[in-house]
């Protein structure tokens, strides 16, 4: 009976209606407040995992979990290192490749580009080239057919499509009587892929592994073999038992360590946007304090007679931290509902306003990823939530104390 008593009182302070409105008024503003801070860090931190997720997966689209190469960069034992990596029980798939820059040129346009070599079928095994082909297919790079597939960015930049021809040219030279000229030999495009990230799709392109030998002329040598392993965060730990097991001299690295400055970056980001979006909350929630205070201060006739009738001082403070709580849960609820909303909708939030405006919010020229993603954490939004309940319930102590201390007498002495 007895709770049930102050929890009726607190919920009626919350919605009081009577000639002092000024009370409901404040209540409502801070529950907005701890709303708009849920909101906006689950928002924030759903776009961060995004980041991180689309991040790894279009890397790991185009970028081996782990490689070998000879010191030298001319591996002429790659089918031997293949069959020693497909002898382990973590590795997947191995494939060859040699990889080289070039100057693309078509018309009068012109661009820089790494070229990789690679054989079609395995690298199918790979990376995921095969699933981002928006024009044409890996099989038109046969051995001898001169056929070139390029990022999306890059054939718009040379303005050519699938049948054109791109003139490939090389630092190396050629000596001859008229002196050293840049080797060229001309490719026909056979396919384009896009990835989504502008560091592939504007600077990759890809031919097959005999023709790069040609090119290059490594004579039967590749520059090394890239490793699909079944565990991608321990690819370090394959790649080494690999070389290990192969024996000879040669370089290792993984995509932790060829991209580490990238998810590095992002922990470290997505750490300080969670404490400066968690003050935000907590600022919303220490709102409660001021709310309650001025609550108290209105509310000082009928704490004097709520105590002139009997109730206890522990009555009081229940009464107080009731209606902090009912604010603090129903602004958390209504963070969490619209954070959530938001989140799983974001994608076509930003969609719609680009349109809209007419504005791309993120430059494929600048950043690697040209959308804006959003992954949502059942985890971050319940650790949210409870730090902002947590915070809310801490605000109602001081001035429910207060309130507690209220000497009939006083209150009730120019009433």
């Amino acid at each position: 009976m007895s709770r049930s008593f102050e929890t009726w009182i607190g919920g009626r302070y919350v919605r009081s209606r009577s000639r002092n409105s000024f009370v409901s008024l404040i209540s409502a503003i801070s529950m907005l407040g701890i709303a708009i801070a849920v909101l906006v860090l689950i928002v924030v931190m759903s776009v961060v995992n995004g980041f991180e997720r689309e991040l790894k997966d279009r890397l790991l689209a185009m970028t081996a979990h782990a490689t070998i190469e000879d010191v030298d960069g001319e591996l002429v034992d790659a089918d031997v290192l293949r069959q020693v990596a497909l002898r382990n029980r973590r590795v997947d798939a191995a494939a060859p490749y040699i990889d080289g820059k070039a100057l693309l040129v078509a018309g009068k346009q012109l661009s820089g580009a790494e070229l990789r070599g690679i054989e079609p079928d395995l690298e199918d095994t790979v990376s995921g080239i095969s699933g981002v082909m928006q024009d044409g297919d890996l099989d038109g790079l046969q051995p001898g057919t001169f056929n070139i597939v390029l990022g999306i960015e890059l054939a718009e930049e040379l303005q050519v499509a699938v049948g054109d021809k791109v003139t490939v040219t090389l630092a190396q030279g050629m000596v001859t009587p008229a002196g050293v000229i840049p080797r060229t030999k001309r490719f026909t495009v056979s396919g384009v892929y896009r990835v989504g990230m502008y560091e592939f799709d504007r600077r990759l392109a890809f031919i097959n592994i005999g023709d790069a030998q040609r090119l290059y002329r490594k004579k039967g040598s590749v520059t090394g073999v890239r490793l699909a392993v079944n565990e991608i965060y321990a690819a370090p730990e394959i790649v080494r038992e690999v070389a290990l097991e192969h024996g000879a001299l040669v370089l290792v690295g993984d995509w932790t360590r060829a991209h580490r400055n990238f998810f590095r970056s992002i922990q470290i980001t997505k750490s300080i946007l969670f404490a400066i979006l968690l003050a935000i909350v907590a600022v919303a929630a220490f709102n409660i304090v001021s709310t309650l205070v001025m609550v108290v201060k209105d509310k000082q006739t009928d704490i004097a007679i709520l105590r002139t009738v009997g109730a206890r001082p522990s009555s009081i403070l229940k009464v107080f931290v009731t209606q902090g709580t009912i604010v603090g849960i129903v602004g958390t609820l209504l963070g969490v509902v619209g954070g959530i909303l938001i989140a799983l909708n974001l994608e076509s939030i930003v969609g719609f306003f680009e349109t809209i405006l007419g504005i791309k919010f993120l430059a494929a020229d600048v950043y690697f990823i040209s959308d804006l993603p959003s992954e949502l954490k059942l985890g971050d939004v319940a650790r949210i939530a409870l730090i902002a309940l947590a915070l809310a319930l801490v605000s109602t102590l001081y001035p429910a104390w207060v309130a507690a201390r209220t000497a009939p007498a006083e209150a009730l002495r120019y009433d």
